[in-house]
């Protein structure tokens, strides 16, 4: 559950932490300003497991800055259709038109439009783990050179314990790094992800992105995301099942 107060006076937005049982706060970067003291822009980097409430954070973020009328520009992976298209939504039910990115597209030169157009508070860039690392470094240029906040939002790790590349660029060169967290079934914080098959049973190869929810995906802690894959033996060459 998340509750916020309006961003427009600078406070924290409050959110329950499942995995620590009580309120946490996450301090919102605050938009660019004008005059010889402005505040400089920094790239940020949200990561987690699987539905562990990104797409709700970012939505409550950005409502939190357009209530203080602000504007704020929402941005998606062209192929994650699961929401329809170009829509950023959220497992509670909320959700929000979006922007959309495809793999080779220049994001700085398409942030950089956008700043033609108006002033832009914060970016919110969604299912950043499908970001190449190309893409990755325009967003940095974007932060740096156009002083425009950028707050991706992504999984850090694949079915197979593998970071994807967008993910690891953006935990190289991002300004700040927030994990937001989810248990597993045990009660521990989870960090790993299993992909299930059409017949519920663990999958221990396939392509590194396949679009699911729920009904591909679980999100567990790293002990018993092993005792899953295990029955497949080590995914990672020469490491114990």
């Amino acid at each position: 559950m998340i509750c916020a107060v309006c961003v427009a006076h600078r406070s924290p937005l409050f959110f329950f932490d499942p995995a620590l049982g009580r309120h946490a706060k996450i301090n919102l970067p605050a938009g660019p300003s004008q005059g010889k003291h402005r505040r400089m822009a920094k790239l940020y980097f949200h990561y987690s497991t699987m539905n562990a409430g990104k797409s709700t954070a970012l939505l409550q973020a950005s409502h939190n800055y357009r209530e203080g009328g602000m504007t704020t520009y929402l941005i998606t992976a062209q192929l994650d259709n699961r929401a329809g298209h170009a829509r950023i939504a959220s497992r509670i039910g909320i959700a929000q038109a979006a922007d959309t990115f495809a793999p080779g597209e220049d994001l700085f030169a398409k942030i950089a439009g956008q700043l033609a157009n108006g002033p832009i508070a914060c970016v919110f860039m969604d299912e950043a783990q499908f970001l190449t690392k190309a893409q990755v470094w325009q967003l940095a240029r974007a932060v740096d050179d156009l002083n425009v906040p950028i707050m991706c939002y992504g999984l850090r790790v694949d079915f197979q314990g593998n970071l994807f590349p967008g993910s690891a660029a953006l935990l190289a060169w991002a300004d700040e790094m927030r994990e937001v967290r989810t248990i597993c079934h045990c009660g521990k914080k989870a960090t790993m992800v299993v992909r299930k098959g059409p017949d519920g049973a663990v999958l221990s190869d396939g392509d590194q992105v396949q679009i699911g929810g729920n009904e591909t995906y679980v999100s567990l802690c790293r002990r018993h995301w092993r005792t899953a894959v295990g029955v497949h033996q080590a995914l990672i060459d020469g490491s114990p099942a």
